[in-house]
């Protein structure tokens, strides 16, 4: 089996059949599956927050769920891709300290979740697969094969959606 494409925080990554891509401990952090059927193209995003606007440093737009579904779309528009043509799958936005509640606007997992399902709503991605919330950390495999994804959780428990 070929080396998983490992895609870190605040990175995306785009990749074709027969390639994995993996996001390694997501905990609040959300990462973003978006897959074309047609020409077996995956892009994978791993988010750490919601909004630039709302970080002191926001010179990375692949950090934050606003920018980062804009920029990985892009990219696989550049490899033919159409947008009517891709669906998403979501993953994270866990509430890893459930006794820090975060700031006035609550916890970020959350917050992340939030900001990924409004801007694929803006974009008009379906949303057919996710995994969010909880207290555990997640490891997820993106199959370009059939766009599954496989998730392992911290707890032991593994699922495929």
């Amino acid at each position: 089996m070929k080396e998983p494409i490992r895609v870190g925080m605040g990175e995306y990554k785009v990749g074709r059949y027969p390639e994995i891509l993996t996001c390694i401990g997501l905990g609040s952090c959300v990462a973003i599956a978006l897959y074309d059927v047609k020409l077996r193209l995956a892009g994978l995003s791993h988010i750490m927050l919601p909004k630039g606007a709302e970080a002191k440093n926001a010179s990375n737009p692949a950090k934050f769920a606003d920018s980062a579904i804009n920029l990985l779309m892009k990219v696989m528009q550049r490899h033919g891709s159409a947008a009517k043509d891709v669906t998403a799958k979501i993953f994270g936005g866990a509430n890893m300290f459930p006794m820090i509640q975060g700031n006035h606007l609550g916890p970020v997992g959350l917050r992340n979740s939030i900001a990924v399902k409004e801007t694929l709503a803006k974009k008009k991605i379906e949303i057919v697969a996710e995994d969010l919330g909880g207290h555990w950390g997640r490891t997820i495999f993106f199959d370009t094969e059939d766009g599954s994804v496989r998730v392992r959780d911290a707890r032991g428990e593994e699922r495929i959606y």
